[in-house]
């Protein structure tokens, strides 16, 4: 078992920034890849990056490549979104993931997921 609890996000004006972070407890967070998914009001949740166990493998969405970074750190438990140039577009919950084993792209493969964190972007 899993738990993630996001926290860091808030509100920003447009080009601002903002870093989230997901801290993790249980058993074997440095094997897990893990994700950030969004959720923009009335909209599906979508893949925004992931990273694999080692951090040595990163994969970002096309809408947010080149702004926003993703990273972990396996001796606190925690990964981070680093989120630069922001736009309103950007404005969704924010959920981290943990996936065991499958495609990071699909929020289906994940195993866990934490309660989200608001990040609203004025213009």
């Amino acid at each position: 078992q899993v738990q993630l609890v996001e926290s860091g996000g808030g509100l920003v004006q447009t080009g601002g920034s903002l870093r989230l972070s997901c801290a993790a407890s249980g058993r074997a967070f440095s094997t897990y890849t893990m994700g950030w998914f969004r959720q923009a009001p009335g909209k599906e949740r979508e893949f925004v990056a992931s990273i694999n166990w080692s951090g040595s493998t990163t994969y970002n969405a096309d809408s947010v490549k080149g702004r926003f970074t993703i990273s972990r750190d396996n001796a606190k438990n925690t990964v981070y979104l680093q989120m630069n140039s922001l736009k309103p577009e950007d404005t969704a919950v924010y959920y981290c993931a943990a996936l065991k084993s499958g495609s990071y792209y699909y929020t289906r493969n994940y195993d866990y997921w934490g309660q989200g964190t608001q990040v609203t972007v004025s213009s």
